[in-house]
């Protein structure tokens, strides 16, 4: 234990953010770091609990709880309070491959189940995960460590999202000959095409992805298994393949009148564009859609849809809404509904909504907000959008039901809406292709801890597995993937 009294003695603190009205004119990461001596102090309030559930990684009522790949919190928390950094990091690297990634864009179910935060506020984690990795690397103490030798066998890792880097980053420690197959023109998957830079710059990622090439890995970009390389000639060259292709299938608003209006487009096409155009010109070739001096309605309440706010707010609009079926989250943690300790259900403003307030003077989100039709100009363009508010109540057989609340419809202009309501699942043509079982999510069927799927010598990891995820729960199937396949090659294991 760092210090027996330091949850009592010390306050929780963040790093302040830089200013929002300054941040938004770039696509820099908008975080700050502590020093070192206030790391210190904010590692010193860990208690060292008996049973310490911010490593627990389980899942209640729905959401995680605690940290999926298990990482040894108290251990490098004291370490640091200890100032004994290299530890910390060789400590860290234990259970986590990608802890930049983790200690920028995972949303902490560490904190939410950290037993100070019974009593109190948590500790800062997530700040001091990402500080002692930055360190490392600062350092120089992250190097290449290839395996000293192979065992002669070739996987396919089909994706090279968290997933796909964590299993094939495992798989080469093991000895195995490891491709990555990755459809983009870059390597990361959504940590490259999907996460803004200003939440991950994307030479982070790269960093990452030169390390484990330097370790031996092969990364084909621009292949897309399924089409440019069929699914059947992956199976006869390679011993065993992985499947980490993410779930990427975006839902649809069903049927809404208007839909089909010019100016209606997927979140997704509308973030990747963006942060392609910004790698490849810095916005100059104009190859993305543009929110500049436009009313920006985006329609879903999770992440993606935030980062769009983000991104309509940098692109210059002249307004964005957020909308959410969700009823707004309450200002503490409901002690019946949502105890410790389960991730907290709360009110927060995330980083582009208060952007979005700062700039506009409220926050951008409109809550229990169900579309009801679109209305377009004389050339099919979308000029406005058509709600009401609704209440959610479960019915007498268990099931959820929205009801429309008479008197509550609105218009809002929209020249630009963005869809961020989700995902269905993996695309099909690979799943066709190999005649892999599908969930009734369409999901690819392969028990968690397994991973193995209805076709030989073909595994499936991450959220092409498991559904739209965390990043972190996608590391932790990257990882246990690996274990599978090394398992299933060589009839043993000793990975974790």
């Amino acid at each position: 234990m760092s210090t027996p009294t330091g949850f009592m003695e010390y306050q929780r603190e963040l790093p302040s953010d830089r200013d929002p009205l300054e941040r938004i004119k770039d696509w820099n990461e908008f975080h700050r770091m502590f020093s070192e001596e206030q790391l210190r102090t904010q590692g010193a309030r860990c208690m060292d609990c008996g049973t310490p559930y911010c490593h627990t990684g389980m899942e209640l009522s729905g959401g995680a709880s605690g940290c999926p790949v298990n990482n040894l919190i108290p251990e490098w928390n004291n370490l640091i309070y200890r100032g004994l950094w290299r530890e910390a990091y060789e400590r860290l690297a234990k259970t986590n491959n990608f802890p930049e990634f983790t200690g920028r864009v995972c949303p902490a179910p560490c904190e939410g189940s950290c037993t100070v935060g019974l009593i109190g506020d948590p500790v800062t984690i997530k700040t001091i995960e990402q500080a002692i990795i930055d360190r490392a690397f600062e350092e120089g103490w992250v190097v290449p460590q290839p395996p000293k030798h192979r065992t002669g066998k070739r996987v396919a890792v089909v994706g090279s999202g968290p997933a796909g880097l964590a299993a094939a980053a495992q798989l080469n420690k093991a000895g195995h000959s490891v491709t990555v197959f990755e459809r983009a023109d870059r390597a990361g998957g959504l940590l490259t095409y999907g996460i803004p830079t200003m939440k991950l710059e994307k030479h982070i990622v790269k960093r990452r992805v030169d390390l484990l090439a330097e370790e031996g890995i092969a990364f084909v970009t621009n292949t897309e298994i399924g089409k440019d390389i069929s699914a059947k000639q992956l199976a006869e060259e390679y011993d065993a393949i992985v499947l980490c292709g993410g779930a990427t299938k975006a839902r649809g608003l069903g049927p809404v009148e208007g839909a089909d209006l010019k100016g209606i487009h997927p979140a997704m096409d509308y973030l990747n564009g963006t942060i392609k155009s910004y790698l490849d010109s810095n916005l100059e070739d104009g190859n993305y859609i543009s929110g500049k001096d436009k009313h920006v309605i985006v329609i879903g309440g999770g992440d993606t849809g935030t980062d769009c706010v983000a991104t309509a707010l940098r692109h210059g609009c002249t307004s964005v809404s957020q909308f959410g079926t969700h009823a707004k989250a309450p200002l503490t943690r409901d002690q019946i509904n949502n105890p410790w300790p389960e991730y907290p259900n709360v009110y927060t403003l995330d980083y582009a909504h208060e952007e979005a307030k700062v700039l506009y003077g409220e926050d951008p989100r409109a809550f229990s907000v169900l579309t009801k039709k679109f209305v377009g100009d004389e050339d099919g363009n979308v000029k406005e959008l058509h709600t009401v508010q609704i209440r959610r109540y479960v019915d007498e057989t268990g099931r959820k039901v929205y009801e429309e609340i008479p008197g509550t419809e609105k218009v809002w202009p929209a020249d630009l809406v963005l869809v961020a309501v989700g995902f269905e699942g993996p695309e099909s043509t690979l799943v066709e292709q190999l005649g892999l079982e599908t969930d009734r999510r369409t999901n690819v069927k392969a028990a968690y801890g397994k991973y193995k799927t209805s076709v030989e010598k073909v595994f499936a990891a991450g959220d092409m597995r498991r559904g739209q995820s965390l990043i972190v729960w996608a590391i932790n199937e990257g990882r246990e993937a690996a274990r599978e396949v090394d398992r299933y090659l060589m009839g043993s294991t000793m990975l974790p």
